[in-house]
């Protein structure tokens, strides 16, 4: 508990000082007309308050990541006490918050326009079908993830229950897609987030009250899996929305499209993920008080368990009937509110590349039926496979921290076309990493090139120098023309 304790500590330092830090690298401009005054259409771009715009914000990117994801990764050990602290604070809140405020100075365009801006109109290519098709995947992975847990509830985990779900939730995904925007999400996002933060507040005072003995980080960082599953890159894969997460940059344009000022944009982008990684914080904590501190038995439940079972059976346990029931409501309204938002921002993307005005329905139309059409067929695949959600998750995994190096290298070439001296930093060590984590993955992984395990340092080490010596190759050369004009 002590490493927990430390964790909790260091993310709220890491907003207070690293945060302040990289907004002194940015420079957000008061002065400065945003998108959502400049631009505003009434669907869109609204101005919206700000404690509605950091709700809706936190609720966009709490998906099922930060807490699924971070009681996987408990499973290998205190290790995940660093990659959810040091990820959050030098990688995740720093992609979140320049990939948001690059979104602001561009208008509200999405991340593939952004890419293509600094990237290249090739690149903004394969962004453009890469995002679209990941946010896809989101909306199937997040109708299912909640679906089994209401079913569960409602109907003991019947098949028919669950496919009740799965039908409700995708009727709400299609309205809250074509809405505007304060019309649904606007509205209810505050009351899914009263749920959301009171289930990670409630359990963490529990924890403080029980003080589980558990595996500490001066204990070993060692994976406590037993397999032969490496930590790098596996762990960092595993846990993706409680650190870094590349979803995130496709949902940071939709509240650059609500601010109604720059200044806003530390608490709102930055401070979001720091939310977020206390609540993976949390859940890590838990999982690993279920899988190594007495937990499974302490609850009536199997250590095998999967992720939903630990949150149901951990919440209903710690905070009896109605507690039990608010917490759930906030691990189920987390994915809701991720999946309607991602198929939302797909349609953004893909009329800002159309240059196709969103303000008439049929417009609005147009590009959804298609869109949800494919999203149908995701769906179910992911319900119809006995194992077609965990092969949808991990690609989505892999997917997900690939479309972060992307963005992280965008905000990167940003930060040194725009003279702001060494500040490239703050985004460039990260890209250079996560370029590591991804490419290893995809290299070793069983739905990648199937690699031998034991290659992964030598292939993150390799990609991580190529990744640093193109960027300086490429910088010198840049810096070389200017010279010359």
């Amino acid at each position: 508990m002590y490493s927990f304790l430390i964790s909790l500590v260091a993310l709220v330092l890491g907003y207070v000082l690293y945060g302040k830090f990289v907004e002194r690298i940015f420079g957000p401009d008061p002065a400065r007309p945003t998108p959502a005054v400049a631009k505003a259409d009434g669907v869109d771009f609204i101005v919206l308050p700000s404690w509605r715009v950091f709700m809706i914000q936190f609720l966009n990117i709490a998906g099922t990541g930060p807490i699924f994801g971070a009681i996987m990764g408990a499973k290998f050990g205190p290790a995940a006490y660093f990659w959810i602290v040091f990820g959050c604070i030098f990688a995740g809140a720093v992609h979140d918050y320049t990939s948001g405020m690059l979104s602001v100075r561009h208008g509200g365009i999405g991340l593939p326009e952004l890419v293509g801006k600094y990237l290249g109109k090739t690149t903004k290519t394969v962004m453009l079908v890469f995002s679209v098709l990941l946010l896809l995947l989101v909306g199937a992975v997040f109708v299912y993830s909640p679906a089994l847990i209401l079913g569960d509830i409602a109907g003991n985990g019947s098949r028919a229950a669950i496919m009740i779900w799965v039908g409700v939730i995708f009727v709400y995904y299609i309205i809250a897609t074509l809405l505007p925007i304060d019309k649904l999400i606007g509205k209810i996002y505050p009351l899914f987030a009263f749920a959301l933060i009171f289930m990670a507040v409630a359990l963490m005072v529990c924890l403080f009250v029980k003080w589980p003995a558990l595996p500490e980080i001066w204990d070993g960082l060692g994976n406590r899996t037993g397999a032969a599953t490496p930590i790098f890159p596996c762990l960092f894969i595993t846990i993706a929305c409680g650190a870094i997460s590349g979803f995130h940059g496709t949902q940071s344009p939709l509240m650059a499209r609500c601010m109604a000022n720059e200044k806003l944009g530390r608490p709102i982008f930055y401070g979001s993920m720091i939310t977020e990684g206390i609540v993976a914080l949390v859940w890590a904590t838990i999982g690993s008080w279920f899988f190594f501190g007495g937990g499974a038995a302490a609850v009536g439940s199997d250590v095998t368990a999967a992720a939903p079972a630990v949150v149901t059976k951990v919440s209903e346990s710690w905070l009896g009937l109605f507690g039990g029931i608010l917490a759930l409501l906030g691990v189920v309204a987390a994915p809701i509110t991720s999946g309607d938002t991602a198929l939302r921002s797909s349609r953004l993307i893909i009329a800002d590349f159309l240059k196709f005005d969103q303000r008439p329905m049929k417009n609005r139309l147009a590009i959804a039926i298609p869109m949800f059409a494919v999203t149908a067929v995701l769906l179910w695949f992911n319900v119809s496979q006995p194992s077609g959600f965990d092969i949808l998750w991990r690609y989505f995994g892999w997917a997900n921290q690939t479309l972060a190096v992307f963005t992280l290298w965008t905000v990167t070439v940003y930060l040194a076309t725009a003279k702001k001296g060494l500040g490239y930093l703050v985004t460039f060590l990260p890209a250079c990493f996560m370029t590591a984590v991804t490419v290893t993955y995809i290299c070793i992984a069983k739905i990648g090139f199937n690699l031998p395990p034991t290659w992964n340092f030598w292939i993150g080490g390799a990609t991580f120098l190529l990744s640093m010596t193109l960027f300086f190759i490429w910088l010198n050369r840049k810096n070389s023309k200017c010279h010359e004009e």
